[in-house]
């Protein structure tokens, strides 16, 4: 008996101890070989590995690897995208996988500084002395935790202070086509806002564009209290797609220091037409002229990643420049970002054709948390406003021809009187800064 209860002992034992290697044992990496490249996908055979991990692909004595993100797989195939440039690639080169998650480096060492989409230093002031590194990804938020937006943000444009207040914590969207004043407008805001801290994410732009952006739009000062994450149009798409989720990293890192963050993204068209190129390259089939389902997928996942933290934490306050193609406000990537977003600026091309800057349309623009975060006589103001303007708008043909007679009806004839006025307001030159409190007296002495 004793010897049958020491044999089931050490049986017993003995599975535990299998059990436990067997939970330890970790899968060995099997290097795959690069078997076929069209256009910028790479089909890997031969290895395995999960979608978002990175791999290494070996390219020579002389070269350096390039890496690539696991962005598909099918019969036993992996599809591979580059993150950097492809020269030097060859048939059977070796694909190496790489542990571990994709992370960034992050710290207070970045303000001032201007990154591309993988975290590297592009203005030649040396490395950047990370303290933390967090998922390129993001953590999802419960939305019962979020604080509520209850403050407005104070962004120094006396047309949005005024009548299309910004809350701190939510998310709007710049709509307009291309050559009327985004970058320019979002420069303005960088300089003159009152967060603890900017973000700006340049997705896709021009590299003239983003040296200007730097230089000229954000100036030294604004530059000292930004992070600037710059992915070029020559970049490849996947680069392009992590510079938007880097910035939104970045961002994310400094609103859990407890930190009012400002997250500037031009433009999140671009980002999504980074998605398109990579989902087609994967075989995706198209949905609406020409976007995969995954691009609409996309956009929430990067969107909702900003806003307000737990209760007592920062904020993240975005504005999104998306580009209406043609001017067209039924755009799908236009249309799809109005209803992720809390609201909408909307740029006029005929309005900047006039010669008014910044080219607000307040007509088409709305703030959906403007009612929550203001006084009611704000409300009242910014409402006479947009009636005073609209309807001088809507009668502007017969007021120009001479078609009205004065005295007809009261709103026209004071919609005539102040319309140089209401003009005046929403006009601001590129150098001029007005408060909350100044843009509300000007808006009250404009009405007055």
């Amino acid at each position: 008996m004793e010897l049958t209860d020491r044999l089931n002992t050490s049986l017993s034992n003995r599975l535990k101890h299998l059990q436990n290697v067997t939970i330890k044992a970790q899968p060995l990496k099997v290097a795959g070989r690069l078997v076929r490249m069209v256009g910028m996908t790479l089909e890997v055979v031969g290895t395995f590995a999960p979608i978002g991990s990175r791999c290494q692909i070996i390219r020579g004595v002389d070269l350096e690897p390039i890496e690539a993100e696991v962005v598909g797989f099918h019969e036993g195939r992996l599809f591979l995208m580059p993150i950097g440039d492809t020269n030097g690639l060859s048939p059977n080169a070796e694909v190496l996988p790489v542990d571990g998650g994709v992370k960034v480096g992050v710290g207070q060492a970045m303000l001032g500084r201007v990154v591309n989409g993988t975290g590297d230093p592009l203005d030649g002031l040396g490395a950047i002395d990370v303290t933390d590194y967090v998922s390129l990804s993001g953590e999802r938020i419960n939305p019962l935790s979020r604080h509520p937006i209850t403050e407005p943000l104070d962004v120094g444009i006396k047309a949005i202070n005024g009548l299309l207040t910004i809350g701190k914590g939510q998310r709007i969207g710049l709509m307009a086509g291309t050559g009327v004043g985004k970058s320019v407008l979002l420069g303005m805001m960088t300089r003159y806002t009152d967060a603890d801290v900017v973000v700006v994410g340049l997705v896709g732009e021009r590299g003239r564009e983003v040296n200007e952006f730097v230089r000229q739009n954000l100036g030294e000062e604004g530059l000292k209290r930004s992070v600037v994450v710059a992915t070029p149009a020559d970049d490849p798409p996947l680069m392009r797609l992590h510079g938007a989720m880097l910035a939104t990293s970045i961002a994310e890192y400094f609103r859990e220091q407890g930190k009012n963050v400002l997250l500037l993204m031009d433009s999140l068209t671009r980002f999504a037409q980074a998605q398109r190129e990579i989902a087609l390259a994967v075989g995706e089939p198209p949905a609406s002229k020409g976007y995969p389902p995954s691009v609409f997928a996309k956009l929430p996942q990067l969107v909702e990643r900003a806003g307000n933290g737990s209760l007592g934490g920062g904020s993240i306050t975005a504005i999104y420049t998306v580009l209406a193609e043609g001017d067209d406000q039924s755009d799908p990537i236009v249309d799809s970002a109005r209803g992720v977003l809390d609201g909408h600026i909307v740029l006029s091309r005929s309005i900047a054709d006039s010669g008014r800057y910044p080219a607000i349309d307040v007509e088409s623009s709305i703030s959906r948390v403007m009612v929550d975060i203001v006084q009611e006589e704000q409300l009242q103001m910014a409402r006479k406003f947009k009636n005073l303007y609209s309807t001088y708008q809507q009668n502007h043909d017969l007021i120009s021809v001479g078609a009205y007679r004065k005295g007809a009806d009261k709103l026209i004839d004071e919609s005539i009187v102040k319309h140089p006025v209401l003009n005046d307001y929403l006009s601001q030159g590129i150098h001029e800064y007005y408060s909350v409190d100044q843009s509300l007296d000007n808006l009250a002495q404009a009405l007055s």
